[in-house]
């Protein structure tokens, strides 16, 4: 039983996750997406801030701890030379002495300790480092290619649309359309060419009268002619006497 409610409830999931595929933009998804690794990072960047921060305190205390156990020693020493000029009793120089040197040894013990342990701290850093710069570079590289892909998103809806809307075309029928439009104006242009000769062939015999009468005579014509050559002295004047018959 408890095995066909997980299988009904993968077919619910795969069908619910159908539906959010057809229903969200993926572009939008992504840039989601992007935007939580960009918070993951700010996260991990404030983490190996605090784990560098461990580490700079590990190796500056263990350097402390160090030059502290090289102090005590510097001391017993110190305390052994004053001891052999006489300055202090020899006793009581061994004495302290030795008590300087158990200081020196819990120093140089709790220094090594400490650099140890920054040395283990300093490869956790190392590897939080190098996790960090690749998650970076993951995100940048993301946020180059989501640039891109947007670009060709964008390029392929519009591809898309105009192919949709010239797949809807009829171009039969536009040119069936364009071939009538031509006919009817040929044929529009043939009766108004025919009226117009239609128009001269029934023209009346007064207008035919009235058309010979206003076209030039060849007599003004020749006059013209015979008044320009008396000009020129090529003939006597009009007004000149004629010669008499022999």
């Amino acid at each position: 039983m408890a095995g066909l409610f997980r299988r009904i409830f993968r077919v619910a999931q795969s069908e619910a996750h159908s539906v959010v595929d057809k229903l969200e933009d993926p572009i939008k998804m992504t840039e989601q997406g992007i935007r939580e690794l960009r918070e993951d990072l700010a996260k991990s960047i404030q983490a190996l801030a605090q784990v560098k921060a461990v580490t700079v305190r590990l190796k500056k205390d263990g350097e402390a701890q160090q030059l502290q156990a090289a102090e005590y020693e510097r001391k017993a020493m110190a305390l052994l030379q004053r001891a052999q000029k006489g300055d202090i009793d020899m006793a009581e120089a061994e004495r302290l002495a030795t008590e300087a040197l158990n200081k020196k040894e819990e120093f140089a013990q709790r220094g090594a300790q400490l650099l140890s342990d920054y040395q283990k701290q300093q490869k956790l850093t190392d590897d939080l480092q190098a996790k960090v710069q690749k998650l970076q570079s993951t995100i940048t590289r993301y946020e180059n290619e989501m640039v891109t892909l947007k670009g060709r998103a964008r390029a392929a809806e519009a591809t898309k649309k105009i192919n949709q809307q010239l797949s809807g075309v009829d171009s039969s029928g536009t040119v069936a359309m364009l071939e009538k439009m031509k006919d009817r104006v040929n044929q529009t242009e043939a009766e108004a060419e025919a009226y117009g000769q239609i128009a001269d062939a029934t023209t009346s015999v007064d207008d035919q009268i009235n058309k010979a009468l206003s076209a030039p005579s060849a007599s003004s014509t020749s006059d013209s002619l015979l008044e320009l050559k008396r000009k020129m002295g090529m003939l006597p004047p009009a007004d000149a006497p004629k010669p008499a018959d022999a």
